[in-house]
Formats: structure tokens, C-alpha cells, sequence
């Protein structure tokens, strides 16, 4: 029985005995919430495995605070990326049971709280001016249930620092590979592991760097096999597929 037939019967259940009104019960199976500013996936979860992010970037505090809200009545696994300090305060504020990784720029449901994958992903950074990138990465896996090892400060320019660690890299099912400058950490990875390798441009170098540009292209333009690349900052996106292919290997 899928995990969707058993929240259905669940939901039928409720109704038969009085624990779920009608009209609580057709919220429940609303394919998505109206809230005139948006329009809330309420079967993203059932469709992909994970429920609807929410991108706080150019959205007001309260829009926000309006979203969660429709999340946690589904009860909904919650994520939010790209808050800023001082709108993270507020919300945190409403929100008190919710945490904000303040490096991620991540308001989420706690980690500690979320059951882990058997197997991890790597997330590979080369300087510390990067952080902020993997950690979004690394903060979206776990709010996933991936189990996350950090491999933090290992750009090449020291590659003897990443040799260190390489066996337990190699160990994870998936790396993340966050980097900017010339993007070279990307190639150096996926030419030591047998797994897929996911690789994040950052916008962090000098003036012909061009904002991310040029590692972007240096990346897509690996003669590694094996990777895949993101677009530039897109820490999310890396965090996110590297947590659907743990997903689909334990599920078989």
C-alpha cells in the first residue's frame, strides 16, 4: 500500500468516527491552498516526495508567515530558504518551534527531529567564502532526512587538505561540490569517486570571475564524467537531488 493510499484511509477513518469534520476533510484533499499572493501545492509531497519550498527571497514577513502556516495545518515538513537575519527574527518570533541556520539563511522544521538516511551525501566545499552556499545544501539534505557529512575548506589550491578525507567521501552515495573562483575542487572530485557528483558554481572571485560565470562554465565544461551541474548559488538545488537519489536507492 503507498504511502498516499495510507493517508487517504487515515483521513477516511477520522471522518467515520468523528474525529474529522466534512469540511476539515475537503481541506485535507484540496489540491492546493488560495491564498490570493499564492497558491499552496498542498500534493507536492505525494507527487515528488517532499512538500512545496518556500523561497523567502522577495517575500514580506508576513507572506511568509502566511505560508507556513497553510504548511503546518497539513502538517508539512517546513523549509524556507534565503531569509535574511532581521526577517528570520520575526518569523522565528511567530514560529517559535521552528529554527533558523543563520549561515544557510534556512527557516526549517527542526533537524533533530527528522529521521536520517542510512546512507549520506558529501557536501565538498572549497573555502570558507562558500559556506553559505553549502550549508544551504547541506541544511536542505537534512530538513530531507539525508544524513550530511561536511567536508568544508578543501579547494585545491591545499588539495592535500581534501586527500585527508577522500575514503570517507568516496563513501557517500552522492557529493555536493560547492565552489567558486575557477571551479576546479568540481573536476578534482568527480575523478576520485564512482558516484554522481553534483556541482554548485558560487558568485565568490575576483573581477573576471563574473559574478559565478566563469565557474559556471569551467564546471559544465569538466572532462570528468559523472557530474552534474547547478546554476550559480543554487545550493538548494544541489541539496535537493543529491536526497532524491539517497531516496531512491533505499527504496530499493
Amino acid at each position: 500500500m503507498t504511502d498516499k493510499q495510507d493517508s487517504l484511509d487515515s483521513l477516511l477513518q477520522a471522518v467515520q468516527s468523528n474525529q474529522l469534520s466534512i469540511s476539515e476533510a475537503k481541506t485535507k484533499l484540496s489540491h492546493y491552498d488560495e491564498l490570493g499572493f499564492a497558491k499552496i501545492d498542498l500534493h507536492r509531497r505525494q507527487r515528488q516526495g517532499f512538500p512545496e519550498v518556500i523561497f523567502g527571497e522577495g517575500k514580506t514577513t508576513s507572506q511568509i508567515i502566511d505560508i507556513i502556516s497553510t504548511l503546518l495545518v497539513h502538517d508539512e515538513v517546513v523549509l524556507v530558504t534565503r531569509v535574511d537575519h532581521d526577517k528570520a527574527q520575526d518569523i522565528i518570533a511567530k514560529y517559535s518551534h521552528l529554527e533558523y541556520h543563520e549561515t544557510a539563511r534556512i527557516i526549517c522544521t527542526p533537524i533533530n527531529n527528522i529521521s536520517k538516511s542510512k546512507y549520506y551525501t558529501s557536501i565538498i566545499c572549497a573555502g570558507t567564502s562558500d559556506l553559505p552556499v553549502a550549508e544551504e545544501a547541506a541544511v536542505t539534505a537534512e530538513v530531507m532526512g539525508i544524513h550530511v557529512k561536511r567536508f568544508y575548506d578543501v579547494g585545491v589550491s591545499g588539495i592535500h587538505r581534501l586527500f585527508s578525507h577522500i575514503e570517507a567521501i568516496r563513501q557517500g552515495k552522492v557529493s555536493i561540490v560547492v565552489a567558486g573562483m575557477e571551479g576546479a575542487l568540481s573536476s578534482v572530485v568527480s575523478g576520485l569517486v564512482d558516484h554522481p557528483v553534483y556541482s554548485v558554481p558560487t558568485s565568490i572571485g575576483y573581477g573576471a570571475n563574473l559574478e559565478g560565470v566563469t565557474t559556471l562554465l569551467s564546471m559544465v565544461n569538466s572532462c570528468a564524467p559523472g557530474t552534474s551541474v547547478l546554476n550559480i548559488d543554487n545550493g538548494f538545488g544541489g541539496g535537493y537531488n543529491a536526497a532524491m537519489i539517497i531516496k531512491m536507492i533505499e527504496a530499493y
